[in-house]
């Protein structure tokens, strides 16, 4: 009888040798695919995928590697985006006042000729304030437009009536659409208000609505209209002007996108500008046209 009990803890205690080796053998081979991975990602900063999820500790510790990398990985391509926008940014600036730079070197140069005329010495001068001008005016709206899409630029809401609002632009605007025969008229009931931003907002609408007067015709009209219901106040600034061919529709809101037609004196940045300031106070802009018909476009400014 001792003898069998013997001969049984002999070969439990053998059973058990073998599993803790087994297990250790295990262990040991997931370790090494665990360092092996490791050495993967820090080689070429990629995301190998495990074959199979381990148990227990090492595959909680598995996870939270796999977790870590991960935001890593975020972090890493957010920087690399925020270094690409400012080389973009800084590339586009230049870009766009090498231009006026070069035309005020060359009028800077003909002033100091000593047979200028004192007429021709003024128009010379009065041509480099002009682009001295735009320079400034470029250097302004690229900042704020690089502040909005940084999401830096504060908006201050505050309670306003959209036709008192709207009137202003109509003012601003008045002259030009005269001068290019355009009738421009607004329609909007004097109870509608709307919280949002007084100074940005006429910013956004404004730029629309130049575009219009810009791109229509002798005889052609510019409609602004609002309306608004429970859950935003919409306004739709319609032009009978040329129109927008199909194919560059998607492209009208993207920085510097100049279509076809756009006069020599536009920088492509208004309506990018419109979509930044009207997206940051929870709304969206749209836009319909049609070659030789005119061109819609749809503001929603939501409650």
């Amino acid at each position: 009888m001792e003898l069998v009990m013997c001969g049984i803890l002999a070969a439990a205690l053998l059973v058990t040798l073998c599993i803790w080796f087994v297990c250790q053998r295990r262990m040991a081979r997931k370790t090494e695919e665990l360092i092996e991975y490791l050495m993967k990602v820090q080689d070429n900063m990629e995301l190998p995928a495990f074959d199979s999820m381990n148990e227990g500790r090492l595959g909680i510790l598995q996870s939270e590697i796999y977790k870590l990398v991960v935001q890593l990985q975020e972090q890493y391509s957010d920087e690399q985006k925020q270094k690409k926008y400012m080389v973009d940014m800084l590339s586009d600036i230049s870009h766009q006042i090498k231009t006026p730079m070069t035309a005020i070197t060359l009028m800077t140069e003909l002033l100091s000729a000593p047979e200028l005329t004192d007429e021709k010495r003024m128009d010379y001068v009065e041509k480099i304030q002009k682009q001295t001008n735009r320079i400034t005016w470029l250097v302004r709206n690229l900042l704020t437009l690089s502040q909005l899409e940084a999401d830096m630029l504060e908006l201050k809401k505050e309670e306003l009536n959209v036709k008192e609002m709207l009137n202003t632009i109509m003012d601003t605007f008045e002259i030009m659409a005269e001068v290019k025969g355009v009738d421009l008229r607004l329609e909007c009931p004097e109870e509608i208000y709307h919280g949002c931003d007084k100074q940005w907002t006429r910013e956004a609408i404004s730029n629309i609505v130049k575009n219009c007067i810009e791109h229509t015709p002798e005889g052609g009209s510019v409609r602004i209209s609002v309306l608004q219901h429970n859950l935003a106040t919409e306004i739709i600034i319609q032009d009978t002007g040329e129109g927008i061919p199909k194919e560059h529709l998607p492209n009208i809101f993207k920085r510097f996108y100049k279509a076809p037609g756009s006069s020599n004196s536009s920088v492509g940045i208004g309506l990018s500008m419109s979509k930044q300031i009207i997206m940051r106070q929870n709304g969206t802009i749209n836009v319909e046209s049609e070659v030789g018909v005119g061109s819609k476009f749809m503001i929603k400014l939501y409650k």
